[in-house]
């Protein structure tokens, strides 16, 4: 890691309480694991969603569902597999046990992964897994009827079946798969929480370190070793880093700028613990904040909490993002997407994946349930001078929602001290 420490730069300070003064070294040495105690799903909980997809599957008259390698297949089964050119998956039936679907060569591979067992249908290389896998559904009585398809497989996995297969009526396994995944478990809530934590902590530390002249890739570079240093094995899941006019920028920009006194900063990073997603994004100032900065700073937070306000059990996912977008526009902002304003959705559901559904946006009229999980992140965009984005995530109850962590405290005090 390639990050600049000497004593000009390490003693600078920044009006804002908790950001600059210190190095990464000194901030690393105060990092701790923080997985702990954490525990993973079990195979009674994997049981328990193979069961609820059955019921599903069931109630839509759907014959049968296939799994791909990926998140949804891990979701059901707890076998991690990246999805490649090669089709690796489950079928699960409507009623009987789980089967998974592989390359020969992968078979032993395969069983080591997995937290739920089944019997593994294999095919050789100069051989076709699509027939294989028609073959095995005609073989456990499936020849016709609803046959569902994982709407994130590939589509050369979908065409394969359905070249072989006309006689089944083709369908989006979300209706299965998103239909589970949305509600989250007391488990799944506890690994989401835990994975924030760490991330809340590791953004602390990255504003500690900062000073005039760091990088974006200096910071990125100490994120990544502090999301290892709490606990997470594989360090960032993703990093956005900006500064100044570049935060404007939601996803960033292709040549980032290095900081600068009183420029504004936006930082958007996560980690994964057994495979949730922390997603926290904080927007301060390094310097004093000028007037113009302190105005869009509360009008991006109002947004925030008049969304979080706004989420009611029963509730379309419309009216959050209505309601922060609502804040925006009243200040002259937008109208509706444009810039400058709020360019994208207010939020997104989170889990597995670290955008999921449902989503809080104006087309989405999913009612809000207990157990969904969303970040609240209304961004204000204003091209050519800064952006600011808050975000945090909330849960549902039966009671409305809670957050994962607090929004941030101050421009002057972001973190709370």
């Amino acid at each position: 890691m390639s990050v600049n420490t000497t004593s000009a730069n390490t003693t600078s300070l920044s009006a804002s309480v908790g950001v600059g003064g210190s190095t990464p070294e000194q901030e690393l040495a105060r990092l701790s694991d923080m997985t702990r105690g954490v525990e993973g799903i079990t195979a009674q909980e994997y049981r328990a969603r193979i069961d609820k997809a059955q019921q599903l599957m069931r109630r839509q008259g759907i014959t049968a569902i296939y799994l791909n390698a990926g998140t949804n297949l891990y979701y059901f089964t707890g076998t991690r597999w990246y999805a490649s050119e090669r089709m690796v998956g489950a079928i699960l039936p409507a009623e009987g046990e789980l089967e998974y679907i592989a390359p020969a060569f992968e078979l032993d591979t395969l069983k080591g992964y997995m937290a739920i067992e089944g019997r593994v249908n294999c095919w050789h290389e100069d051989e076709s897994p699509y027939g294989l896998f028609v073959q095995r559904l005609g073989e456990l009585g499936i020849s016709q009827g609803k046959l569902a398809m994982d709407e994130s497989a590939a589509f050369f996995i979908f065409d394969g079946v359905r070249q072989l297969a006309p006689e089944f009526e083709f369908v989006n396994g979300k209706t299965v798969t998103a239909a589970c995944r949305m509600i989250k478990s007391e488990t799944e809530l506890a690994l989401l929480q835990r994975a924030k934590d760490m991330t809340l902590e590791v953004h602390k530390a990255a504003a500690r370190i900062l000073h005039e002249g760091i990088t974006v890739g200096e910071v990125e570079s100490f994120i990544h070793q502090a999301h290892k240093a709490v606990g997470a094995p594989a360090g960032s899941y993703f990093c956005i880093v900006l500064f100044g006019e570049d935060s404007a920028y939601p996803h960033g920009v292709k040549s980032p700028k290095t900081l600068e006194l009183n420029d504004t900063v936006l930082i958007d990073t996560g980690c994964q613990l057994h495979g949730y997603n922390s997603d926290i994004t904080r927007t301060y100032v390094y310097g004093t904040p000028s007037e113009r900065q302190r105005q869009l700073w509360q009008l991006e937070q109002d947004a925030q909490l008049a969304a979080f306000e706004a989420a009611k059990v029963g509730a379309p996912c419309s009216s959050v993002d209505r309601a922060a977008r609502d804040v925006i526009e009243q200040a002259g902002f937008g109208p509706g997407y444009d810039l400058p304003g709020l360019p994208h959705r207010t939020g997104h559901g989170i889990g597995l994946d670290i955008h999921e559904w449902p989503y809080l946006v104006l087309n989405d009229h999913t009612p809000l349930a207990p157990g969904m999980c969303f970040s609240n992140e209304p961004m204000l965009c204003v091209p050519g001078e800064f952006g600011v984005r808050h975000e945090d995530h909330f849960y549902m109850t039966e009671s409305g929602p809670k957050w994962f962590t607090q929004p941030a405290h101050s421009i002057d005090n972001p973190f709370g001290y």
